[in-house]
């Protein structure tokens, strides 16, 4: 396929969910995106981009001048081993918190920048909420992409109804809590599930 000439490329910013089994499906999106002549932005928490350049080598992500590699803070500070997977519980509430300034300051960095086109268009894992808030501040339009099965999908979104019957949270359950303290975030409940 023929690429778009650079001032007409579009720009994809693709955010997934800080953890393997969001990022490598998002990964897959992004480079079906760049094969249709998509620039891409690929934004990683700054931790597990460690994690990646680590176990591929430093120069592994610097192969195409149209597919970038971009970090943001997940809010969880430096851990002091870098190959585990971090506590999602935690992870959870700090992405709600912690990510939105750095997310807007980035989405400013790409769109006053020479050398990549502006930012058209913004893929972001249906966990990271705060994207949508800032898609609607700089009015660029933006989708939800989900990695769960369509069960998981299912379940998820009648997570209201599991507690109004009080089949949920099981004593005991901080993870199912803070799913459901997500669930219940404004922008994030209004924007998919109304």
């Amino acid at each position: 396929m023929r690429s778009l000439p650079k001032t007409t490329k579009a720009h994809a910013v693709c955010v997934p969910y800080p953890a393997q089994g969001h990022i490598a499906p998002m990964l897959k999106v992004a480079k079906l995106l760049h094969h249709k002549g998509f620039h891409i932005t690929f934004v990683n928490s700054e931790y597990n981009h460690r994690r990646l350049l680590k176990s591929r080598g430093c120069n592994s992500l610097d192969v195409l001048p149209d597919f970038l590699f971009e970090t943001i803070p997940d809010g969880l500070g430096d851990q002091i081993d870098a190959d585990v997977t971090q506590d999602t519980s935690f992870l959870c509430d700090s992405i709600s918190k912690a990510c939105v300034v750095p997310f807007r300051k980035l989405l400013a960095k790409l769109n006053s920048s020479n050398v990549v086109p502006p930012v058209t268009c913004i893929v972001a894992d249906g966990g990271m909420s705060f994207t949508f808030d800032v898609r609607e501040e700089l009015q660029i339009p933006a989708v939800s992409f989900w990695t769960s099965s369509a069960c998981g999908t299912l379940a998820y979104a009648h997570y209201k109804h599991l507690v109004e019957r009080g089949y949920t949270p099981l004593k005991g359950t901080y993870l199912i809590k803070l799913l459901l303290i997500s669930y219940y975030h404004e922008s994030f409940r209004s924007k998919l599930f109304m």
